[in-house]
């Protein structure tokens, strides 16, 4: 939770073999709600294309003991309808969802690494063949900002 900066890496063209990665910044804002049974970051990304405003949304299940990720973009002006599931152990986070991109359903996967320190690190994936291979397209670092 906190003020954070972040430097982000996103693949230009997913799942169509592009090597060109587009580098950009931003910051985002992270505050604990339900008493930390869920949490919300608030996202403002410096991206080539403009600014992006984004909003992630997690959500804490009591009895299965995992989280629920929602993602929302001011772009649209909508949350995601296909949230992501799984959960944090150990500094460590794994999170699965179907989404369509260009008209075909796939396979989302989000790994975090490093979450118990200042330093965590995040990467979206998508597979196109039932999650037999992934494709890394979206690395975020994040940098802790002092309060």
């Amino acid at each position: 939770m906190g003020n954070w900066k972040i430097h982000l890496s996103r693949l230009e063209h997913p799942l169509a073999g592009s090597k060109k990665w587009i580098q950009f910044d931003g910051t985002l804002h992270a505050h604990r709600i339900w008493d930390g049974l869920g949490n919300i970051e608030e996202v403002e990304l410096n991206s080539p294309g403009g600014l992006i405003k984004g909003l992630t949304v997690r959500l804490y299940n009591t009895q299965t003991h995992q989280w629920t990720i929602y993602w929302a973009n001011s772009k649209n002006g909508s949350i995601d309808p296909a949230p992501q599931v799984g959960q944090f152990k150990n500094g460590h986070g794994e999170f699965y969802g179907q989404d369509t991109y260009n008209g075909k359903l796939i396979y989302v996967r989000y790994l975090w690494t490093k979450t118990d320190t200042d330093t965590p690190h995040f990467e979206q994936s998508y597979s196109d063949d039932g999650g037999k291979t992934w494709e890394v397209n979206w690395v975020t670092d994040q940098t802790k900002v002092s309060p």
